[in-house]
């Protein structure tokens, strides 16, 4: 097999789980609505939804990226409790700002990321070590911080980012801005693959999936707008998931990530700062977990001790379900999204059938392992 094949066999792969993944959850959507008795659909509890899978989407937009670099990061759970923590801290008790409470958040998620990433770089510690110590000592820095107790209530402004929803005009020009977006991406992908004499899917058919997606944008705004809005929440996700997108497809550093997942070895070889890269990725990874730190704190309006608790599970899972190799240097950051909205619905609509908690974990272990079988069997079958 050439390598222009075995491209081409990775984009098929790739395309063909997210495609599987979104007809699931559209049999999860089914199945829960039938045994809920059509509660599930009622637009506010959609509304809920989306909320809920906001902050496992921006930690797993991070943890992607991690993962796509052939490592792995633990620590996201708790370091977001630990970040939104040390903000309900800093505004109930310490008279902090909402912007320098937010900009402290942010900073510590980055420092730590900037640690873990040099010790997994320089000091050559397994990820999976360096980061399962941290989740550790997150935990107890959270239960020290806010000293075991619920610390509340945050500043308006602050609650506004995990509360809030944009108005229904906003959110109509938001959909016109992302479905003009989307056709002119796929035009401007249909010049390109021609330029450089690719292969290219018929117009009709690429009109046919941008027309799909487009549908989906309009139906997601109006089931938002039916009830109160796109929660900010959600906004905040899509657009970091953009931006995290672009840098991964269309960035040299994007493409360094790739190749340090794809062959560590090999990228040395092609002059890839390796060490850099890592450190970066980890950086990333902290970066998102001050973000869900930010807006799972302003959601709940406290810091809370069990804050983030288990949602590196949740994130490790969204991206495994969205189609990104465990094994690293394969798969598509926007994919994550899918595994998130697969994860919330899952917990969302076994909360509503009132099924007890044990089960749920029985059954997300039980989806996590089913989807990276299905990678590596996918894998063993290109070779």
């Amino acid at each position: 097999m050439t390598g222009v094949d075995t491209e081409k066999s990775k984009r098929v792969s790739i395309n063909f789980r997210q495609y599987a993944m979104i007809l699931a959850l559209i049999v999860l959507f089914i199945l829960f609505t039938s045994l809920t008795k059509g509660s599930f659909i009622q637009t506010r509890n959609l509304s809920n939804l989306a909320r809920q899978m906001a902050i496992t989407g921006v930690l797993a937009t991070g943890m992607s990226m991690v993962i796509i670099s052939g490592n792995i990061d633990l620590s996201v759970g708790t370091l977001l409790g630990f970040i939104g923590g040390i903000g309900a801290a800093g505004m109930v008790w310490w008279g902090w700002d909402m912007y320098t409470t937010i900009l402290i958040q942010l900073a510590l998620g980055l420092i730590v990321g900037l640690v873990q990433g040099s010790i997994v770089a320089y000091l050559r510690m397994p990820a999976f070590i360096t980061t399962l110590g941290a989740q550790l000592i997150f935990r107890g820095a959270t239960l020290g911080v806010i000293k075991g107790t619920t610390v509340a209530p945050l500043h308006k402004g602050y609650v506004f980012l995990g509360q809030a929803y944009v108005t229904e005009l906003m959110g109509w020009i938001l959909a016109a801005i992302a479905i003009g977006f989307l056709f002119y991406s796929m035009f401007r992908k249909r010049a390109s693959n021609i330029k450089y004499k690719f292969e290219v899917n018929s117009l009709s058919y690429d009109l046919m999936i941008s027309s799909m997606f487009a549908a989906l944008i309009i139906g997601f705004v109006w089931i938002m707008n039916n009830y109160r809005g796109i929660p900010v929440p959600v906004i905040i996700m899509l657009a970091l998931s953009i931006t995290f997108t672009f840098v991964a497809e269309k960035l040299t550093f994007g493409r360094s990530v790739y190749a340090i997942g794809g062959n560590r070895e090999a990228a040395k070889y092609a002059g890839i700062n390796v060490n850099r890269i890592t450190i970066i990725v980890f950086m990333l990874s902290g970066l998102m977990s001050a973000v869900a730190g930010i807006i799972m704190s302003a959601r709940l309006n406290a810091g809370a001790p069990q804050a983030g608790l288990n949602m590196e599970t949740d994130a490790i899972a969204a991206a495994v379900i969205g189609g990104i190799s465990m094994t690293g240097g394969i798969g598509r950051v926007s994919g994550a999204l899918i595994g998130a909205v697969v994860i919330a619905t899952l917990d969302n609509g076994m909360s509503m059938m009132n099924i007890q908690a044990f089960w749920q974990f029985i059954v997300k272990g039980a989806v996590l392992i089913i989807a990276v079988w299905f990678d590596i069997s996918s894998k063993n079958k290109q070779k």
